[in-house]
């Protein structure tokens, strides 16, 4: 039988993971824009578009991923809603 413990702290590890990548993709396109500026898609300048829509789409995407494996744990735990 798993303990409430384990639960806790496979939550928190995965929290602080995906908001420590979520802080990377944030301040990391702001840091090197100037870098990313030299790289054109779709007809604008790679920083520019990652921050106007990449990186949205990216916190989406986690969002996604973070529901994906709470669902997964919960099951595993049998926590899972009815």
């Amino acid at each position: 039988m798993a303990r409430p413990d384990d639960y806790w702290r496979h939550t928190r590890r995965l929290t602080i993971g995906l908001l420590a990548f979520w802080l990377f993709v944030t301040f990391g396109v702001n840091w090197f824009a100037r870098e990313l500026n030299e790289y054109v898609f779709v007809g604008f300048p790679f920083g520019f578009y990652m921050a106007a829509q990449g990186v949205l789409v990216i916190y989406l995407l986690i969002i996604w991923y973070y529901n994906r494996r709470m669902k997964k744990l919960d099951a595993q735990f049998g926590i899972e809603d009815e």
